[in-house]
């Protein structure tokens, strides 16, 4: 049966797919590729369902070794590709043959990277997911040194896909006030600043600091809410949190705003130091 190994995770890699929506009532996250659609398009180029299960590399450094033959692809952040030590490239199909190696750099931009395989990455569903959910524990474990998975059956026809440009300067991302909006004295503040993302980021949210926090009106407790994918939570200090994908599915500081669905999947490339600028969405 064929098969991949890890060799090398780097420092962060987990297995993910579109994630388990629909279970906050239950207190389970959606979870899920924080970059979605750079995890879309590696599955659409092995000609896999685009819900398969790829690994999600955290800053590069992911070995693997392919057992059997094997067609496999590599999206988002731009990183140097090799197999077996020669250079190879990203948003192209590429056949390994059984023992090949392929091995991801350190981006040099951007933060997280997908490798798809067709078939997909064959772990055991949860809720009807198979992606790991870095705050819950859900889904399978943290992809570690020698990890082996079997390649499952997830594959389709074999489309066209378009390279995505890779993460640079971001455009502006379009957030909608709400639903806490007036609990700001001005909440337009959001919008007047550029913000930088911390290191105290993860898949959880993205923690971000300005020259010119957000102030409350109204400094009464709150009540914990049910949270989503781009919510912007304001803690005490008043710089924002913009939750991601292993979110929690409530809290109790006022969100402002909530990032535009279209604009998710730039979040999921944001690095420590990179800033970022939000503006009005239509309505």
């Amino acid at each position: 049966m064929n098969s991949l190994e890890v060799i090398s995770p780097g420092p962060l890699c987990t297995v993910q797919d579109r994630g388990r929506p629909g279970h906050s009532a239950i207190g389970v996250g959606r979870s899920g590729a924080a970059d979605v659609a750079a995890h879309d398009a590696a599955n659409r180029l092995v000609g896999n369902v685009v819900d398969a299960a790829a690994l999600e590399a955290t800053m590069g450094g992911l070995r693997i070794r392919v057992h059997g033959r094997a067609v496999v692809a590599v999206t988002g952040a731009p990183s140097a590709i090799t197999v077996n030590g020669l250079t190879n490239g990203m948003y192209c199909t590429i056949a390994l043959s059984d023992g090949d190696e392929l091995a991801v750099g350190t981006p040099a931009s951007g933060l997280r990277t997908y490798l798809a395989i067709r078939g997909g990455i064959d772990v055991e569903p949860f809720l009807g997911s198979r992606s790991t959910d870095t705050l819950s524990g859900l889904g399978p474990a943290h992809v570690s040194e020698g990890s082996a998975f079997a390649i499952g059956r997830d594959s389709s026809d074999w489309p066209l896909v378009q390279e995505i440009p890779p993460p640079g300067a971001l455009a502006p991302i379009h957030v909608i006030l709400g639903p806490r909006a007036d609990w700001f004295l001005d909440p337009t503040v959001l919008f007047t600043q550029q913000w930088s993302v911390t290191a105290d980021s993860n898949r959880v949210g993205i923690r971000l600091d300005g020259e010119s926090p957000l102030t409350r009106s109204i400094s009464d407790e709150l009540p914990s809410e049910g949270m989503v994918v781009g919510a912007l939570q304001v803690p005490p200090d008043g710089k924002p949190v913009l939750f991601l994908v292993d979110h929690p599915v409530t809290g109790g500081y006022p969100v402002v705003g909530v990032v535009r669905s279209d604009d998710l999947a730039q979040l999921g490339q944001l690095r420590p130091g990179d800033g970022l600028r939000f503006t009005p969405a239509r309505a």
